[in-house]
């Protein structure tokens, strides 16, 4: 079930404080809180990077009633398989209050739309094995590729 009056529209520098709190839910859900958090200076960065001409990085928000409720995080890349640009969809939160009801879903169209918009002929994102309310969603709106992924960080 969809929430009605949901708008999923781009992040603008004055979203800053309705958009941290929900970066912070998102981070606390991935156990990065705490002495775990991101430090200021990277939220901050990340903030930044949204409007920066030169990234290509960028923020949309779900806003219901004038509240954000929900925010995607995106990052578009070239890709040896295709010629045009690829999106790849980093973050992916909503509000726990009404998670479930659809802000998920809108956001991902939002993000399908600001793809197509910019070119792009595939979006693709990670979650976690164990998020499996959210890969309820995700096996509804994408094809699951069946890559697993590795990582080192240095």
């Amino acid at each position: 079930m969809a929430i009605e009056g949901v708008a999923v529209r781009a992040a603008v520098p004055g979203d800053f404080a309705a958009w941290l709190p929900l970066w912070q839910g998102y981070n606390e859900f991935y156990g990065r809180a705490g002495e775990t958090a991101p430090a200021a200076s990277l939220t901050e960065a990340t903030w930044e990077r949204f409007f920066d001409g030169m990234e290509p990085m960028e923020a949309l928000v779900a806003e219901l009633d004038g509240t954000l409720v929900g925010l995607a995080h995106i990052i578009f890349h070239r890709n040896t398989g295709l010629v045009g640009p690829t999106c790849y969809l980093q973050d992916l939160f909503a509000a726990p209050a009404i998670r479930g009801k659809g802000i998920g879903r809108a956001l991902i169209q939002g993000v399908y739309a600001r793809a197509r918009e910019a070119g792009a002929r595939r979006v693709y994102w990670h979650t976690h094995e164990s998020n499996a309310a959210a890969r309820r969603l995700y096996d509804q709106v994408a094809e699951r590729s069946g890559f697993i992924v590795y990582r080192q960080d240095l």
